[in-house]
């Protein structure tokens, strides 16, 4: 992996990485604190596009604040080509994408890994990636907090799980990050995730669009990016088990 440049609390080291996943592996992506110990970690699940620039960036953002980040690529399709995900994502059932991150948190908790905490990970989900982390929070005991942005709340009537009717059962912190201009959500449908799930905290950014976070995007909005990456590193360093650093001095 190479060495980022000292930025924010930590120094990283990040790249690419191949994930074990059943007898395959998974494109991944990882990004954490170049430090000896173990670090508060979260899995980020890829939005609509798979693994792109987006995903890379946001783990290395949580990593340069103490959090380790891995992304891992659910889609078999090209990388940033939304047509195919939109295919790929009607392709992948909820069990599927479930056993994908269980396999995931099964490699994260190996033995042979010293720089992370294992046994509750944050996870991240960005727009459909976001559902299934909603659904893993629901009934994965390895799941410590989840963090959702730009992620349909309906819509997913065809789906094995409709996210909207999990809110209220959901045991663990979340944080919904939403943008208030959002073509593709309507702010009343956040406003309603706050009512089922009131112990969250649900927050829409005036002017904000749907890919709002994605430096790429038209919608980008480098404000509400800036504000949202605070507050996702912020929630993941409350809620998961705290950094365990050596002392160098």
């Amino acid at each position: 992996m190479t060495v980022l440049p000292f930025e924010g609390t930590y120094p990283v080291l990040y790249g690419t990485l191949a994930v074990p996943v059943g007898s395959h592996y998974r494109r991944g992506y990882l990004a954490r604190p170049d430090r000896s110990g173990r670090f508060p970690t979260a899995l980020v699940v890829p939005d609509i596009g798979g693994l792109t620039s987006h995903e890379k960036s946001l783990c290395r953002r949580l990593a340069r604040q103490g959090v380790a980040a891995l992304a891992v690529e659910l889609f078999e399709e090209t990388p940033g080509d939304v047509d195919a995900g939109v295919a790929a994502y009607a392709a992948l059932t909820d069990p599927e994408a479930l056993r994908v991150l269980d396999e995931t948190h099964e490699y994260l908790d190996s033995d042979d890994l010293d720089w992370c905490h294992s046994s509750r990970l944050g996870v991240l989900g960005l727009d459909v990636g976001g559902r299934f982390a909603l659904i893993a929070a629901t009934s994965r005991p390895w799941v410590g907090a989840v963090t959702v942005v730009s992620t349909p709340l309906t819509g997913d009537e065809d789906r094995r799980f409709q996210v909207a009717d999990l809110l209220a059962s959901i045991p663990v912190p979340l944080l919904g990050l939403y943008g208030g201009d959002d073509p593709l959500i309507a702010a009343a449908t956040v406003d309603e995730a706050q009512r089922r799930n009131p112990s969250g905290t649900w927050l829409l950014y005036a002017g904000a669009r749907h890919f709002f976070t994605d430096e790429d995007s038209d919608d980008y909005d480098e404000a509400a990016a800036n504000d949202a990456g605070i507050r996702i590193s912020e929630f993941f360093r409350t809620h998961l088990p705290p950094a365990d650093v050596e002392d160098l001095g």
